[in-house]
């Protein structure tokens, strides 16, 4: 049967009791070393002092702590090896291990041992170039730190990209110099420019895969292309430049994708790649800013670029910042949301989920908005061909890429259509019309017929 509580004062005397004891038990207690069997050599002076048992100091004691909670008996002081005899200590490059102590029943020390090893190297710190992926550690019974593991990986995220993407924006450091707007710009419309997979850094031979591609070709092909879908939009006061993830093949210099390792056929240098990628977000934010008075860029990482991606946003931010009529969409995460009077809008790359859950999180990220909205829609990428489906009250709906197909997708028998669209929304009717440019017919490459015979 448990013991009845103690009071708070009765408590409070036997902590400074056993201080008491402490204190006047006059022998060095052996924390310094080990707290745990300094905690025993303490006890036992306690005990010696007043001539109780250890067990029977341990019930009176265990009172206290339920009300006062743990005694505090000694701390751990220093490292070990830092109270030795001189005759003990370690030889020059070398370091305790562990020690171990035997003490008699007065607590004083009996045999005094100790284990040494080489001194440790300096804190490590991975080469240029690397950055460490992950750690693993082996420990003792007791839970501490015998020896560590440090795992590292090639083309560091930001190691170089950041310097790629000022170097870009160097040319226009400082206030971003916009186009006016239009004179009479439309309220009540939005208009979305979706941007799906341009692969920014692709390389595709054209005899291998029918088209030629490479950062070049993407980003005069996407301001052709963007180009001719302004000169079909109506002069809408909002507009969104949805950029729906893999904007960048490649996520750094390792040209694979960062979760499967599946090796990309790049274009050069990825800092050249970053760079160009770069300049062509600044050219497309001056088109649509002289169509559009209040623009939106939204750049969502994809499967290719996760990091490239949120550089990217992070640069772009800093670019526009303060700028009246230019918003950099830059929240954490996969998705984008934007509401327009009675219009709900939700985006993300695709590559995490099915079209059925983006409606549903849509609705569950959303949720007074999306009571309050009458037309509900949301945009993916990731899969390069165009899907539209009805799924509740939701339109979910994937775009053709403008991008060239790399090999394996060549070879995979992958052949849709290359296009990029325009979808304008007014505030209270929803989508009101949609434009679309296809890429422009271009000569297909083919073998002469005296290299297909030799």
């Amino acid at each position: 049967m448990p013991s009845p509580p103690i009071s708070r004062r009765e408590a409070e005397r036997r902590f400074a009791a056993v201080h008491a004891a402490l204190d006047a038990g006059g022998k060095p207690p052996f924390h310094a070393i080990n707290q745990r069997r300094g905690e025993r050599g303490a006890l036992r002076m306690a005990c010696d002092s007043v001539g109780w048992s250890r067990g029977g100091m341990r019930t009176w004691l265990g009172a206290a702590e339920r009300v006062l909670g743990p005694f505090p008996w000694p701390p751990l002081h220093g490292r070990a090896g830092a109270h030795l005899p001189e005759a003990l200590r370690p030889a020059a490059g070398f370091e305790v291990r562990r020690e171990a102590v035997r003490v008699d029943k007065h607590g004083d020390v009996v045999s005094h041992s100790v284990e040494t090893r080489p001194e440790l190297g300096e804190p490590y710190q991975a080469p240029a170039g690397y950055a460490i992926k992950g750690e693993s550690a082996l420990v003792d019974a007791e839970g501490r730190l015998v020896q560590k593991w440090i795992k590292t990986r090639e083309g560091a995220v930001g190691a170089g990209l950041v310097e790629a993407l000022q170097e870009a924006f160097a040319a226009q450091r400082g206030a971003a110099a916009v186009p006016a707007p239009p004179a009479l710009p439309v309220p009540e419309l939005l208009t979305v420019y979706p941007l799906p997979d341009l692969h920014v850094g692709l390389y595709a031979w054209g005899r291998e895969t029918g088209d030629n591609y490479d950062t070049d070709i993407a980003v005069a092909r996407t301001i052709e292309m963007v180009s001719g879908l302004l000169a079909q939009s109506p002069p809408s006061r909002h507009a969104v430049l949805l950029g729906l993830g893999d904007y960048f093949h490649q996520n750094d210099q390792s040209a694979a994708t960062p979760a499967s390792k599946h090796r990309l056929d790049v274009d050069g240098r990825w800092p050249r790649v970053y760079a160009a990628g770069a300049r062509l977000v600044v050219a497309l934010v001056d088109l649509l800013a002289a169509r559009h008075e209040r623009l939106e860029l939204v750049m969502l990482p994809g499967n290719h670029d996760p990091d490239a991606a949120t550089c990217l946003t992070v640069s772009l931010a800093m670019f526009y910042g303060g700028h009246e009529r230019i918003r950099v969409h830059d929240e954490p995460g996969l998705t984008w949301y934007r509401r327009h009077g009675a219009v709900l809008l939700g985006a993300t790359h695709g590559h995490t989920m099915k079209p059925d859950r983006m409606a549903m999180m849509l609705a569950a990220d959303r949720p007074q908005d999306w009571g309050e909205a009458a037309h509900r829609h949301f945009f993916f990428g990731h899969v390069h061909s165009e899907s539209a489906r009805e799924v509740g009250p939701v339109r979910v709906e994937s775009f053709n890429t403008p991008a060239g197909r790399d090999a394996w997708n060549a070879a995979a028998g992958y052949r849709a259509g290359q296009s990029l669209s325009a979808i304008t929304f007014h505030a209270a009717h929803g989508e009101i019309m949609r434009h679309r440019v296809n890429l422009p017919p271009r000569p297909r490459v083919r073998v002469p017929a005296r290299q297909q015979e030799g």
